[in-house]
């Protein structure tokens, strides 16, 4: 494959440790939550100079760009696993290239009975 820093094995698949793809870093270093129903979306910004992004890295801004998407999302798409996602998101925060939301508050979501009721309201129509 001609995918760079990931070395593959026909039969088994990737063969690199998501250790290996955060440096062996198990946690993000932003202090923001990366709940897995958080919004993640590019910033659009360059990153700095002094921003040591990876293949990785640039895979996920790609799959944010334009875009909002929740983490749990992201990792799917990008075929890695939530915590490793989640470090690389991290870096990606703290360099200013991404920006996260936090999940929508359930208090806030409409209630199923006004949900019905709109529904009731449409058909009526």
């Amino acid at each position: 494959m001609s995918r760079e820093h990931e070395w593959v094995d026909e039969e088994a698949g990737p063969v690199v440790r998501p250790y290996a793809v955060t440096r062996g870093r198990t946690r993000p270093t932003s202090s923001t939550a990366l709940d897995l129903l958080a919004t993640v979306v590019s910033t659009g910004l360059p990153a700095p100079a002094k921003a040591e992004l990876g293949f990785q890295h640039r895979r996920l801004l790609t799959c944010v760009a334009g875009q909002s998407k929740p983490v749990a999302e992201v990792a799917s798409t990008v075929g890695l696993p939530v915590a490793v996602v989640r470090v690389l998101l991290g870096d990606l925060l703290d360099h200013g290239l991404v920006t996260v939301r936090p999940p929508r508050d359930k208090a806030a979501a409409p209630s199923e009975s006004l949900l019905r009721e709109v529904i009731n309201g449409l058909r009526a129509l």
